[in-house]
């Protein structure tokens, strides 16, 4: 069961009412992959009202049939469910095109009319999503057109709300212009700010995990707990992606977001329920209590892959990729030891790593508790037994993994570490529905617990703004192998403390 939803309710068994979409940048990478396969499939599994619209915004000149055939090419080829005939039928009927551009008042004009036809039309009683699935830079002009033309105007008969893709800014103060923008159009329950990996239903289980489970929250704390690493690897390069991940780098891309999300649902504290507000005020606590080291150089790491050979195949460094400046000094290895001021985690590192072209794709929450007292065991009777760990494995392989010490059978004492792992593909007959499936379903709804506000947007800069501030004044990032596990500056940022990371 979803902890995010009420005692004996669950997600996926609610129906979004009548409603649209409208997707501005629906002809890019996100849209075709991931949001308009979701909508397929969200129709599919019957979580979308008969009276739902979808409407595309572009530059592009096509007809309403032309967009039909656009969605249905990428939600055939990305979709999660088997394809269903009738069900695209009915979803293709709601669906219309505005060729615009973002500064053209006519366009916008004629999608208020688009989408006043639709409310008559098709019932989608005027309650309308615009996703901006488009560059922060063009927010100002596509809010301000929205609430020119009065799309953005809610009333007691319908709703206005508008879904934000990430980034949320560069930094904090272009993340609190940001939010001044789209906060003066609209108010700040009906903005949804998307960060897919809150969507994972790994993600959502570790606070199953923590408060359903009495055995695990009583050692939740610095007590038992000697560290926590959090890492997210790639073992792809940036090919493709030049234009954008250059000056952006793994921190800001990833760590800023997904992996400051991950470390507040892990060190949380348990909150008085799991709707929006009690949920929110508890991550934004942790968040606060978040502290960067002293020595900036001791306690962060970065690096950027070098040409070699990965998978059996030679690869291109990170500065011989196609549009790459040769003289960027942008990382794709970021590292981070921080701590947490409040009594649960005080004097517990948490260790946050994110990389491209690294040893392999994995995304994990290693939780290592404090070894055991080992006055029972010679030496040589404990050569093979490490830490005990709870590992949260967010992708691939979705599950649990609980490392532990047991007798190796024969006549003497000799220890060594066995694991007890829980693969959702193996314990649950159901599917995990894709992140971007469950979000825009919740957008729908009016369900805001797995959106992050303002204030959590904020924290996260600045705990991260120092770290780019003195990346910037000092050197170049450290050159790595790709395959590897990052730069040699990433062991020693743990070996400082007696540790090493552990290798997923």
């Amino acid at each position: 069961m979803n902890p995010l939803r009420p005692e004996g309710e669950r997600r996926l068994d609610r129906i979004a009412g009548p409603s649209s979409v409208v997707l501005f940048g629906v002809t890019g990478d996100l849209s075709r992959k991931k949001l308009l396969p979701a909508i397929y499939d969200l129709g599919n599994r019957g979580l979308l009202s008969p009276s739902f619209g979808l409407v595309g915004f572009g530059r592009r000149a096509w007809t309403d049939d032309q967009f039909r055939a656009f969605v249905r090419e990428n939600a055939r080829k990305h979709a999660r469910t088997p394809w269903n005939e009738e069900v695209w039928r009915q979803l293709s009927a709601g669906m219309r095109f505005v060729s615009g551009e973002f500064d053209d008042d006519a366009a916008f004009d004629t999608l208020r009319e688009t989408l006043d036809e639709l409310k008559e039309t098709h019932g989608t009683r005027g309650n309308h999503a615009f996703y901006l699935s488009i560059p922060p830079r063009d927010f100002p002009i596509v809010t301000a057109q929205l609430r020119r033309s009065g799309l953005a105007n809610d009333n007691e008969a319908s709703w206005r709300r508008v879904i934000i893709e990430k980034p949320f800014g560069h930094d904090l103060q272009s993340a609190r212009e940001l939010n001044d923008i789209v906060e003066s159009v609209f108010p700040s329950d009906a903005i949804f700010r998307i960060d897919h990996y809150l969507g994972k239903e790994t993600v959502q289980n570790i606070l199953a995990l923590r408060f359903a489970n009495t055995m695990f929250e009583p050692l939740w704390n610095a007590n038992w707990v000697d560290h926590v690493q959090i890492t997210m690897a790639e073992d792809i390069g940036v090919s493709g992606r030049a234009g954008y991940y250059d000056g952006v780098g793994a921190a800001r891309d990833v760590i800023q977001n997904h992996l400051l999300q991950l470390l507040a649902l892990t060190a949380m504290e348990e909150p008085l329920t799991f709707g929006a507000r009690d949920l929110r005020a508890e991550k934004e606590k942790v968040l606060a209590a978040v502290r960067l080291g002293d020595d900036l150089a001791a306690t962060t790491a970065r690096g950027q892959y070098s040409s070699g050979w990965q998978g059996g195949q030679q690869v291109r460094g990170f500065l011989d990729e196609d549009g790459m400046n040769p003289q960027s000094k942008t990382e794709t290895y970021a590292a981070l030891r921080l701590e947490i001021d409040n009594r649960r985690w005080m004097g517990v590192p948490f260790y946050l790593r994110a990389g491209k072209r690294l040893g392999r794709r994995v995304t994990e929450i290693a939780v290592t508790f404090k070894g055991a007292p080992e006055y029972l065991f010679a030496p040589s009777e404990r050569a093979s037994l490490g830490p005990n760990a709870l590992v949260i494995r967010v992708q691939p392989d979705e599950g649990v993994t609980l490392r532990f010490g047991s007798k190796v059978p024969g006549a003497g004492m000799q220890v060594r570490d066995v694991t007890m792992d829980m693969g959702y593909g193996h314990a649950f007959t159901e599917s995990s529905p894709e992140a971007y499936e469950r979000l825009i379903l919740d957008v729908l709804l009016g369900d805001p617990p797995l959106f992050p506000r303002h204030e959590e947007v904020e924290q996260s800069w600045r705990i991260l703004d120092p770290v780019e501030e003195f990346w910037a004044a000092n050197g170049v990032p450290e050159a790595y192998k790709p395959g590897s596990w990052g730069p040699a500056s990433a062991d020693q940022l743990l070996r400082r403390d007696g540790r090493t990371w552990r290798r997923p």
